[in-house]
């Protein structure tokens, strides 16, 4: 069921707290839809774990009620659960149902001292790969398991011998069980294709109900649901066992940490769906423990939160604990007044229910997704785990098989060797330790003699043993006649061990600055033993060869995609200064910014003689008209030389210098004239800084002038924004229209979208 805008607004002041009239009008509702879906759920995993089907019904009830008043998560469910059948059953099986439920109760205990110790957000470090391979793997094991019992049999002790004795049972066994538990498989996947009018009733209930009655119209002879002559007659007293004290704990913590594990996830899940109070994990853990203790107590399953019930809940419209707390008393009042109704239900159809629930467990969505995140194998040896040998041992094997996974993506590096002759290139990334020691020495072993080697080191971190193993074979190398050129992108972890200074720890390591954005002397000087003064030649051809060996495969596809032409969105007008990078300053990439550069980002006034402002004027033409940008920015800076000069004089000798700079004679007599523009609140300290924030207003004026810009601001087809760069400080401030100083350009996007 779908919310509006008012109910969500509703819920986000209102879910949580109690009021008569909010629970009348969407907490009964809701109950009475989730107390529909909760009953056949409960008898199905009852039937399932090998209890009393009695059990599930108290559970339901308990989970309801007790969670429902003491947990933490107001939306959400709870209730017995698929996710538990396998190893309630298997607990069943070893110690019997009154130890069993002495087991619910200490794991129960066991819960309330998690919630009390506040570990609850500890669960959920656990990968959802471990976590969605063990519902799987708990899944098919339900399926194998009941579809024996739909085809009129009896489930096999493990899921081996499910699977083998399967064919035969297929073969062998087509009566009224196989009929009534295939009619409700089939009823269950048909009902999500029926108009919504009809999928208003749940779909568990409608399959139920209608086996029910074709059994009854049909007078089938079906084993049916029992249950005790007096319901709340509960003479059941748990009980310890005589021995075999380990067995018994190791039970009731699976339970305990399977229970708290899936309910940690329901609750997160809950959250994800409305906008109301955020669950308190460590209460929600605590309200489970106190009706686990009460089930166990009465004779019930263990009680989890169920994300089935509880997404039903939230779409159904709920908005406090109530409707969770209703739906226990209305299943309460359903089995005492209705027993007859539950014990004409025939168990093929909840078998069939239950194959249909198990199925739904394997969730595509969710293999889907583990597979995007590359943890497919830790999912398949969970799944694998989980059915072949049992729960806890699967969950077990997913989690140490992670823990390897972890390790080898944390530690290992991808060590390449590719060359010709006497010309060699060594490539290795990621984390260098000991662990790859032995490949990086063989590979580096194996280059020729003599040869010179380029060695490319994309490490986030290098310990002792493989910088011991980098310089030994360095100065073997060269001893031998050879040469090594080590080339290190990002911090300089073998450059600071060769300077015999301590390596720095990787907890204490500060980033270093990218290539693309760090100039040329700062990493070509490191790295090559470049002299930048003298060999004026060799940055650019260093820069082009690092562009080509690394960054033209990143780019190529997106240059490919605009090899037909451009679509800037933006004209950049700027100082023709080597320290303002356009890009860099704006974050964009190819394609997006058509940029002119002047000495001082003049635009000459068209209301003057601007024959040598035609370039300028040429490209902003040229971009407004034919490439329909919809922004201009006129971008200044600190330190601006262009500023400087107009503010004292241009350098003598510099004749087209000096001419051109006659076109800022405007923007000095403005400040002048005017206030001084401000930056972040306060005034320029240097009178060439206050002469450049004047300037950028100046040139915008100048494009304002112009008919063909005015005539496409005014359509609202362009906009005009000024731009400040204080080199210095790294920072980017924008033009203010209201205020008409510069702020920085977070706070003036803040501003905006505030």
């Amino acid at each position: 069921m779908t919310h509006g805008i008012g109910q969500v607004g509703d819920r986000r002041h209102g879910a949580g707290r109690l009021s008569l009239r909010t629970v009348l009008r969407y907490d009964v509702p809701a109950s009475l839809v989730v107390f529909l879906v909760a009953v056949p759920l409960s008898l199905g995993i009852a039937l399932a774990s090998g209890a009393p089907i009695v059990a599930g019904l108290i559970a339901a009830v308990i989970g309801g009620v007790v969670v429902g008043f003491f947990g933490g998560s107001p939306l959400q469910v709870s209730g017995p659960a698929a996710g538990l059948t396998v190893v309630m059953a298997e607990t069943i099986q070893e110690f019997g149902w009154v130890v069993t439920c002495a087991i619910t109760v200490v794991a129960g205990l066991l819960q309330v001292l998690f919630g009390l110790s506040r570990v609850a957000r500890a669960a959920l470090a656990i990968s959802p790969a471990i976590v969605h391979g063990m519902l799987a793997g708990i899944g098919v094991t339900i399926v194998l398991g009941q579809l024996h019992v739909v085809l009129g049999g009896s489930p096999q002790s493990n899921a081996i011998a499910n699977i083998t004795e399967l064919p035969g049972q297929i073969v062998g066994h087509h009566d009224t069980a196989a009929f009534l538990g295939l009619t409700t498989i089939a009823i269950l996947l048909v009902w999500t294709k029926l108009p919504q009018a009809v999928r208003v009733i749940p779909a568990p209930l409608a399959a139920i109900t209608l086996v029910t009655v074709l059994a009854a119209v049909l007078n089938l002879s079906a084993e049916r649901v029992d249950l005790p002559s007096q319901v709340l007659a509960i003479d059941l007293v748990p009980e310890l066992p005589d021995g075999g004290w380990f067995q018994f704990g190791l039970a009731a913590l699976t339970i305990a940490l399977i229970a708290s594990v899936e309910t940690l996830l329901s609750a997160v899940a809950v959250d994800k769906m409305h906008t109301g109070p955020r669950a308190n994990l460590n209460r929600e853990l605590l309200g489970q423990g106190l009706a686990n203790m009460a089930s166990g107590g009465l004779g019930g399953l263990p009680v989890t939160g169920v994300i089935v019930r509880s997404s039903t809940n939230v779409r159904a419209g709920a908005r406090t604990r109530a409707s969770a707390i209703l739906h226990g008393v209305w299943i309460l009042v359903f089995v005492v007044a209705l027993a007859g109704v539950v014990e004409s239900i025939p168990l093929a159809a909840l078998a069939g229910l239950l194959v249909h629930v198990g199925a739904k467990l394997v969730d595509i969505d969710n293999i889907k997704q583990v597979l995007r995140h590359g943890d497919l194998p830790v999912y398949l040896v969970t799944v694998a785990g989980v059915v072949v040998i049992d729960l806890l041992t699967g969950v077990l094997i997913g989690i140490a098989f992670a823990l390897v996974l972890m390790l080898r993506r944390t530690m290992w590096s991808g060590i390449h060797a590719e060359g010709d002759g006497d010309q060699w290139r060594v490539v290795v990334e990621g984390a260098l330790t000991f662990l790859s020691v032995p490949r990086l020495s063989t590979v580096l072993n194996g280059l020729p003699a003599r040869s010179t080697v380029t060695l490319e080191l994309v490490v986030d971190y290098l310990d002792h043993a493989a910088f011991d193993c980098l310089s030994s074979w360095q100065q073997a190398h060269e001893r031998a006649g050879g040469t090594v050129i080590v080339d290190e992108l990002g911090h300089p972890w073998f450059a600071s061990g060769k300077a015999e200074t301590p390596i720095v720890r990787r907890d204490r390591a500060k980033p270093p600055v990218p290539r693309w954005l760090a100039p040329w002397s700062e990493w070509m000087a490191k790295d090559f033993g470049v002299e930048i003064p003298d060999q004026r030649s060799e940055p650019l051809y260093r820069g082009t060869s690092e562009f080509q060996t690394r960054t033209a495969p990143l780019v190529q596809e997106t240059l490919s995609r605009l090899a037909a032409g451009q679509e800037p969105h933006t004209l950049f007008i700027t100082c023709a200064d080597a320290r303002i990078v356009p890009n860099v300053i704006t974050t964009s990439g190819p394609g997006d910014l058509f940029t002119v550069r002047n000495v001082g980002n003049l635009v000459p006034d068209r209301g003057g003689d601007s024959a040598d402002g035609a370039s300028v004027w040429s490209s902003i033409e040229y971009a407004v008209s034919v490439l329909g940008v919809r922004e201009i920015v006129v971008c200044g800076h600190s330190s601006c030389g262009a500023m400087r000069a107009l503010v004292s004089e241009a350098p003598e000798g510099l004749e087209s210098l000096a001419r051109w700079l006659e076109h800022g004679e405007p923007s000095l007599r403005r400040s002048e004239s005017e206030p001084p523009v401000a930056v972040d609140g306060r005034e320029p300290e240097t009178p060439g800084d206050a002469l450049a924030l004047h300037n950028v207003l100046q040139q915008l004026e100048h494009l304002r002038r112009d008919p063909l810009v005015a005539e496409a601001e005014a359509r609202g087809e362009l906009r005009l924004t000024g731009m400040y760069f204080d080199v210095g400080n790294a920072q980017v401030y924008l033009l203010d229209p209201e205020t008409r100083g510069f702020v920085p350009a977070g706070v003036r996007r803040a501003a905006k979208t505030g």
